[in-house]
């Protein structure tokens, strides 16, 4: 009887093809047919007849979704999970699309990938009463998920940090467990500024008192000769990438304008606690220069040194930094007429071979407004707020984090 019925449906398609003849650019006949097609069981017509939809109209993240829950009901795991990344490419925040890919990742054994789509989701989604009754549950779903994992992680991290507290032992770390507490969900963070580890009972400063980092000195006196080498690599045009590199399928946020574009350009010395040795072997000064400040040690994550630089008539955003662990220092080499610089409250014009130190987990933003490249020297440095005890468990802390990302998710402080 069923296979009697599927073959009356498939040729009540066929038939409608026929007399409809609807044309490939015909959207909304496609879009119909399909969605008849999908009622009258034909889940391949259906596929083929979304598929010329949202590929037509790829900016509607609608028709992605469509499309997903037709290859989701012909348990088409791959043609799912294509259609699902065009959605969130198209609308990175949409909350059906993450839920669903929530879900297929867990359904296909990816539970890593699973706990970021059902985080992402739980950030975007609205109060539970707002919702519309459909998307109760897998929204329900999806927070006890994120609960589970902060569990896990919670768990780990209390284990893979004992031998760190214990060789600190009757020092002061009260500040280092609170922030780890706020890293972790049990308690609340009422200073919220850095984007992912906050280090509490630091007082937010702008820009640091030049004579707190005497260090300073010799890179200052060195800016001739950082520049030239700078300005070798110029000459050569190669190494240099966009400094905002986000994937399709992630939200951007204020860099839509900067993602991917060359006006905001980096040469990276140091980039996620790694030394990049071509960059490196090109810059010797610069690099023997910087050995002498407290480069922070935070694996996968710091120390950073690179030249930024930024094309006439081009703004960055206001923004924050990852973590108040750390502070920023600019040396300026080559800055133009109307290039300024905030943090918080204070407005700074660069100064060639004038450094200073600031905490960008402050919102700050930069412009250069001439009709020439601006170019500083960026590095990171230890916050000097931090006890030695702190730093140490910094360090660790990072260890910890990198060991979990391995076994089972990815998180950075």
């Amino acid at each position: 009887m069923a296979a009697l019925q599927a073959q009356r449906n498939a040729d009540a398609v066929a038939l409608w093809r026929r007399i409809v003849g609807v044309a490939p650019d015909d959207l909304p006949a496609n879009a119909g047919l399909g969605r008849w097609a999908l009622h009258q069981g034909d889940l391949e017509a259906a596929q083929a007849h979304l598929a010329r939809v949202a590929r037509a109209d790829s900016a509607n993240p609608r028709h992605w979704i469509d499309l997903a829950l037709v290859c989701q009901k012909r348990r088409d795991d791959q043609g799912e999970e294509d259609a699902l990344f065009q959605a969130l490419k198209a609308a990175p925040q949409d909350l059906l699309a993450l839920l669903m890919r929530g879900a297929l990742f867990e359904r296909t054994g990816r539970a890593a990938a699973a706990v970021d789509a059902f985080i992402a989701a739980t950030l975007v989604a609205p109060p539970m009463d707002r919702l519309s009754p459909d998307l109760r549950a897998p929204l329900a779903h999806a927070q006890a998920c994120r609960q589970a994992h902060e569990r896990r992680l919670a768990e780990h991290m209390d284990t893979a940090l004992a031998a760190a507290y214990a060789s600190h032992a009757g020092e002061d770390l009260q500040r280092f467990r609170l922030s780890m507490d706020i890293l972790l969900g049990r308690k609340r963070r009422f200073d919220a500024q850095p984007m992912r580890y906050f280090v509490p009972q630091m007082a937010p400063v702008e820009f640091f008192d030049r004579s707190m980092f005497p260090w300073l000195d010799d890179i200052e006196a060195g800016t001739a000769s950082i520049r030239d080498e700078f300005l070798a690599v110029l000459r050569d045009d190669a190494g240099f990438t966009p400094y905002i590199e986000y994937r399709p399928d992630e939200p951007v946020e204020q860099w839509a304008e900067l993602n991917h574009n060359p006006r905001w350009s980096c040469y990276h010395l140091w980039k996620g606690g790694l030394a990049v040795p071509e960059h490196v072997a090109r810059c010797p000064h610069t690099m023997r220069l910087l050995a002498g400040s407290p480069r922070p040690d935070q694996p996968g994550r710091t120390p950073v040194a690179l030249f930024s630089l930024l094309k006439p008539h081009t703004a960055i955003p206001p923004h924050v930094g990852a973590s108040n662990a750390r502070l920023l220092c600019h040396l300026p080499l080559i800055i133009p007429p109307r290039c300024s610089f905030r943090v918080g409250n204070t407005v700074r014009e660069w100064e060639p071979g004038r450094a200073w130190v600031f905490d960008d987990t402050i919102e700050h933003e930069a412009r250069n407004d001439s009709d020439d490249l601006r170019v500083i020297l960026i590095w990171d440095i230890w916050h000097p707020g931090l006890s030695d005890a702190e730093r140490g468990m910094i360090t660790a802390m990072n260890g910890a984090l990198n060991a979990f990302a391995g076994a089972d998710h990815s998180f950075g402080a």
